[in-house]
C-alpha cells in the first residue's frame, strides 16, 4: 500500500523532519561580541543584516514618549552611521530627549579587531572625525558628540578598560545636574572635571591627548573634546549640539533645559485638558506654569 501517495500517508509519512546543520539561530556566536560594528560594513538596512535590525528595533522600542518617558538616549560603542542618525531622529521626533552618540574608528577595542599597538586602534584623527561628521549633514539640537575614549578600572577585575566617550558622558551629565540644575553646562573644570569624578566612574586616560589646534578642529565641526592636562587632569571641554545654525540651542545645557520645560510645563497642562476655552482657564493655566518658572 505504500506506492502511491495515499499508502504514504496512511503510513505516517505525511510530515517531514529536515535536520539543520551549521549557521546560528539571530546572533553569530562564533564572533567576541555578535553586535560588532564590523559586521555592519557595506550597506546594511533590518532587511539584510541582524546586527543592524537588532539595533534598529532597540532604537524603535523607545520612539514612543507616551511608552518610555526618558530625556537621554545613548547607544555605547555604536557608532554605524545610520543607526547613530537613526537615535538623533528619534529623539528629535519625541522632543524630548537628547541622543548622546559614538563616532566611528575613535578607537578600535578589541572586539571589533585585533591591534597591538594603540596608535594602530587610532584609525580616525581629529581632522578625519571632523571632515567625516561635516559630510554626514546632521542639523539637529537633539543629538550631541564627543572625542575620544576615555580608560577607566573594571570594578570586578581591576584592570584598565577603554569605554566609548558617551560612557563617562552619561555620568557628567548626571553629576552636572545633581551638583547644579540641568541648564547649566555639563562640562568646565567644575562639572566636567573626568580626573575629579564627573563621570561617576574613574576615568584615568584618554586614547589620544588632544592639542589646542585638534581641539579647535573638533570644536568647529561640533563634536565636543575631552581634553587632558598634565596639571588639572582630564576634562569635558566642550557643550555643544549638533544644530549646524548659530542660535541658543547650539548648546547642550540649553536643549537640556527646554527638554525640562517641555516635560514638566506638559505634565501641568493636563490639570487643564478639556476645559472651556475662556478666561478663567487662561487664569488658571497661567497660575500653574508661573510660579513653576
Amino acid at each position: 500500500g505504500g506506492n502511491t501517495y495515499k499508502g504514504l500517508i496512511d503510513l505516517g509519512y505525511d510530515k517531514f523532519t529536515v535536520p539543520l546543520w551549521g549557521g546560528f539561530d539571530g546572533f553569530d556566536i562564533t564572533k567576541p561580541d555578535p553586535l560588532y560594528n564590523k559586521g555592519m560594513e557595506g550597506v546594511p538596512t533590518d532587511l539584510n543584516n541582524y546586527i543592524y535590525n537588532t539595533y534598529k528595533r532597540a532604537i524603535d522600542s523607545v520612539a514612543d514618549p507616551e511608552f518610555v518617558d526618558m530625556n537621554l538616549l545613548v547607544t555605547p560603542g555604536l557608532t554605524t552611521d545610520g543607526l547613530t542618525t537613526h537615535m538623533i531622529d528619534v529623539c528629535e521626533a519625541r522632543a524630548d530627549a537628547l541622543a548622546l552618540i559614538d563616532l566611528p574608528d575613535v578607537y578600535l577595542p578589541n572586539h571589533e579587531t585585533y591591534e597591538a599597538d594603540i596608535k594602530d586602534r587610532q584609525a580616525s584623527s581629529p581632522s578625519d572625525a571632523a571632515n567625516a561628521l561635516r559630510q554626514r549633514q546632521i542639523d539637529s539640537s537633539y543629538g550631541a558628540t564627543f572625542y575620544p575614549w576615555v580608560q577607566t578600572v573594571d570594578e570586578g577585575t581591576g584592570q584598565a578598560l577603554w569605554v566609548p566617550p558617551t560612557v563617562a558622558m552619561m555620568g557628567v551629565l548626571a553629576s552636572s545636574e545633581r551638583a547644579s540644575q540641568v541648564w547649566f553646562a555639563p562640562a568646565g573644570f567644575n562639572r566636567g572635571g573626568l580626573s575629579d569624578g564627573a563621570a561617576g566612574i574613574p576615568v584615568t586616560s584618554v586614547s589620544r591627548r588632544l592639542t589646542s589646534k585638534e581641539r579647535d578642529t573638533l570644536y568647529e565641526a561640533r563634536i565636543n573634546p575631552i581634553a587632558s592636562f598634565p596639571s588639572t587632569g582630564i576634562v569635558v571641554f566642550g557643550q555643544k549640539t549638533l544644530q549646524e545654525r548659530p542660535s541658543a540651542l547650539d548648546r547642550i545645557n540649553v536643549r537640556r533645559l527646554v527638554i525640562y520645560l517641555k516635560k514638566q510645563i506638559s505634565i501641568l497642562s493636563t490639570q487643564v485638558l478639556f476645559e472651556q476655552n475662556v478666561q478663567a482657564t487662561w487664569n488658571r493655566f497661567k497660575g500653574l506654569i508661573e510660579p513653576f518658572l
